[in-house]
């Protein structure tokens, strides 16, 4: 299972690398025009009081992966404990596998559908959909906020839990998160992850401060239809992240429970063996002490 786990982390390394560099172009774009336009607003992010919320919740399909499920079941619990005065009609949950499904299933509350495909195979026009959808219902008022909950995946031996807020978006924020990765990588040994946690992370790509282009920024055909669609864009990539993060956690995690196990199994059986083969040396003793004594007394 390690081994289909480490196989499974690699694959997943490889799409969060060919994702990065959309990300990052996109994330300049913004960046450059924010800095520009001063009154750059949209529908988006637009604070208002919450009435309705959604959370996205990413787990997995399957166990034996630590405390990848329980952790995010948790926290899951922990932000509808938080909205619990809305009422349970009011509180609409988006499973991202199986796990999470069942609890919500157990909790009582309403899911929006099932999506555990996605946890097995993460897909951007899925995520797109979603993101859509959600978008959709924040427009009209349906929906008040959405929050996203998973693994943020920064290295094989790091995967912090991560809740943050989907919609409204809060474009400086996003744009001054933690976007530092490992994913050259996927060895998960304790001299490995002791180093991985100790020392100092490598950028994977300069976040330089953001310059005006010029003191007149021209905006074609108008600055909300502009942000009207970079800002939907920029919430497609940031649930397509938050998948593709929670599937190299989910594996890395299960690279961890397995060593750990095997190393637990190893520690068994030395145990057992030197166990094992002191009492066949007391056995042996005895023997001895019984053939010794009995020449003794003849």
């Amino acid at each position: 299972m390690k081994m289909v786990a480490s196989s499974k982390l690699h694959h997943a390394q490889v799409m969060i690398e060919n994702m990065l560099p959309y990300e990052s172009m996109l994330e300049h774009i913004l960046k450059t025009f924010i800095a520009s336009e001063a009154d750059a607003q949209t529908v988006f992010s637009q604070q208002r009081e919450v009435h309705r919320v959604a959370l996205v919740v990413f787990s997995s399909n399957s166990s034996l992966c630590g405390g990848y499920n329980s952790n995010v079941i948790k926290l899951m619990t922990h932000a509808i404990a938080e909205y619990e005065q809305l009422g349970r009609e009011n509180i609409v949950i988006y499973p991202i596998g199986r796990k999470v499904a069942e609890k919500v299933q157990k909790m009582g509350y309403t899911a929006a559908g099932d999506f555990a495909a996605l946890a097995d195979n993460p897909n951007f026009q899925q995520c797109m959909d979603i993101a859509q959808e959600l978008g959709m219902q924040f427009v009209e008022g349906k929906i008040d906020k959405v929050e996203l909950i998973y693994h943020h995946f920064k290295s094989a031996g790091s995967q912090i839990l991560t809740r943050k807020d989907f919609l409204p978006i809060d474009v400086q924020s996003e744009l001054e998160a933690d976007r530092e990765r490992d994913l050259t990588s996927n060895i998960v040994t304790k001299k490995a992850q002791d180093y991985l946690k100790n020392r100092k992370p490598a950028k994977q790509h300069e976040q330089a401060e953001a310059k005006p282009l010029n003191d007149n920024f021209l905006v074609e055909p108008d600055m909300n239809t502009v942000l009207s669609q970079l800002i939907p864009k920029l919430g497609h990539f940031m649930l397509y992240t938050a998948l593709l993060d929670s599937n190299a956690s989910e594996h890395a995690a299960r690279m961890v429970a397995m060593q750990t196990a095997t190393d637990n199994a190893d520690e068994l059986l030395r145990q057992l063996n030197l166990q094992y083969n002191k009492g066949r040396q007391q056995a042996i003793t005895n023997e001895l002490l019984d053939i010794v004594g009995g020449s003794v007394n003849n």
